[in-house]
């Protein structure tokens, strides 16, 4: 498995599912790193957002890059899955960008960077997608952006 699912309350009585990816399927397959790329960006909220789903303006990381200066490391798949669990643990709330889909259940994905990688030709820019955690302690939050192998 490539990923870990995590199940937020939407409200109304509705959950949807957040694929997270632990590792790069496409790069291992293509015999390039696998890892993902982990960098935080830590900061204080006043007020947590409203729950729900909405559109959002664009995500992309560069923006995030030129007002902070965020380092990048490897994580294994291991750690990302315990990483993952500690964190949602902790959270009082999660805001998530990435791409809606619908199956057997509603979801979001492509929750990581959409530049170019290794593996995958395809430069999409200003979709990036996040994951940020709001905890009650303090009134932090973290902002994580994931990378794959190539990408800048």
């Amino acid at each position: 498995m490539d990923h870990v699912w995590l199940t937020l309350d939407i409200g109304h009585g509705l959950e949807m599912r957040a694929s997270l990816n632990t590792v790069s399927r496409r790069n291992r397959e293509a015999g390039f790193e696998p890892r993902i790329r982990l960098g935080l960006v830590r900061s204080v909220y006043e007020e947590l957002p409203p729950p729900g789903v909405f559109e959002a303006a664009p995500l992309n990381y560069a923006d995030h890059e030129t007002r902070a200066n965020i380092f990048y490391e490897y994580k294994e798949q291991k750690q990302m899955e315990v990483l993952f669990a500690e964190k949602a643990g902790r959270a009082v709330l999660v805001e998530i960008w990435g791409d809606i889909y619908a199956h057997d259940h509603i979801g979001i994905h492509q929750i990581h960077s959409r530049r170019a990688s290794c593996a995958v030709a395809g430069d999409i820019t200003g979709r990036d997608g996040a994951l940020k955690f709001y905890y009650a302690e303090e009134k932090e939050c973290e902002l994580l952006l994931f990378k794959f192998c190539g990408q800048p």
